[in-house]
């Protein structure tokens, strides 16, 4: 199982980027997906996740209004669409597939499989 992040990059607060996460070795259909970050200095935190359905999302709260987890079951990625970002953003983004039960669908143990990370910075 493989999961390629990208997109990451130097943005000025305000601007709006596009993370990918492309998913290759399981039934992409079959499994919730989920963005994560890690903070500098700060533990691994909870970001978006979609179930197999558009549908069906999840947000931290820091993040609803601004961010949007998609994806495309055609094409096995998942995206995470980020607009008014803040310097508070500046982090490692990790997308993560599982099949999480309800009470895990915004925690990291509900997610099995991880990608590498993409690192965005957001400067002042």
């Amino acid at each position: 199982v493989q999961l390629q992040a990208s997109g990451g990059g130097l943005v000025q607060a305000g601007d709006s980027l596009r993370l990918s996460c492309a998913v290759s070795g399981l039934t992409f259909s079959g499994y919730a997906m989920a963005w994560f970050r890690q903070r500098p200095g700060k533990e691994r935190e909870f970001v978006a996740s979609v179930r197999w359905s558009n549908s069906n999302t999840y947000y931290a709260a820091s993040v609803k209004g601004r961010f949007a987890i998609s994806r495309d079951n055609a094409k096995d990625t998942v995206y995470l669409q980020m607009n008014s970002l803040k310097p508070e953003d500046t982090a490692v983004y990790y997308c993560a597939a599982g099949r999480p039960i309800m009470s895990t669908i915004m925690e990291s143990s509900g997610f099995g499989y991880w990608g590498q990370g993409t690192q965005v910075t957001v400067s002042s």
